[in-house]
């Protein structure tokens, strides 16, 4: 088992911390968020650190778990190793300024994770050293490989899209709330139903498309509701969004 320090512990950290603390690793954090980190030693026994530099010194592996203005203020004060290994789950933080910033460390590997990676299945994009990524968070959670920093922001559009597409159900459900008279129903059911479908789907290429298809054939009710979101826009707009979120995260 390794040892695994983490500089910031907010919301995306804590999920991470209560998966590899399963898995039996060392773990200490910082005590940046003093009830999530409090909350972490009194569920897991994980070590709280009031200085960072002493969960650097202590970790072979360091989890960097910062908002994406913090980095240069919070990294900038400290001293790495150069055998330390570097998982950055910062959007928008390109590689050259962790260089910088956690030189003379060069073993980095970029990714962002989603909170329900506690529970596994949550796909992992990696630019730098996938295998770092994979030791810590497969099978549970399948690490994919990116060629270029440029595809790894890419994919965290893509992360930008789930609040979207839980905005539009949240609207789904809203309208079925009012024609029931059955808010907490509702939600369930919309909730339920696209749950239970994705995990029932096969995966693959192409089967996003493959399984759209299948469902919204000619004359359907689904068929009506596709032709609909295409023709009033909806993925002129997601397309849009995508291309300026990507854009922002250019360095």
């Amino acid at each position: 088992m390794s040892r695994l320090g983490f500089i910031g512990t907010g919301h995306i950290a804590a999920p991470i911390v209560r998966f590899l603390a399963a898995r039996g690793h060392e773990i200490a954090v910082t005590r940046r968020n003093s009830e999530i980190s409090a909350a972490l030693h009194a569920e897991l026994g994980v070590a709280v650190e009031d200085d960072s530099q002493a969960v650097l010194d202590g970790s072979d592996i360091v989890l960097v778990c910062l908002r994406p203005q913090a980095p240069t203020e919070v990294l900038g004060g400290l001293t790495f190793r150069d055998d330390h290994q570097i998982v950055s789950v910062m959007a928008g933080v390109p590689r050259a300024a962790l260089e910088t910033l956690c030189a003379p460390a060069t073993d980095f590997v970029q990714t962002i994770p989603l909170g329900f990676l506690q529970r596994g299945g949550c796909p992992l994009p990696a630019h730098g050293d996938a295998a770092l990524l994979a030791g810590l968070f497969e099978p549970e959670n399948p690490v994919i490989p990116v060629a270029s920093e440029a595809a790894l922001n890419a994919h965290f559009a893509i992360c930008a899209m789930v609040p979207g597409l839980l905005d539009l159900m949240a609207t789904g459900a809203g309208w079925l709330s009012r024609e029931t008279g059955d808010p907490a129903g509702a939600e369930r059911y919309t909730s339920q139903l696209v749950a239970g479908f994705l995990v029932a789907m096969a995966h693959g290429p192409g089967r996003l498309a493959a399984e759209r298809d299948a469902l919204a054939t000619a004359g359907t009710l689904s068929r009506q509701m596709t032709d609909t979101l295409r023709t009033e826009g909806a993925h002129d707009a997601l397309t849009t969004a995508l291309a300026a979120i990507n854009d922002r995260l250019q360095p």
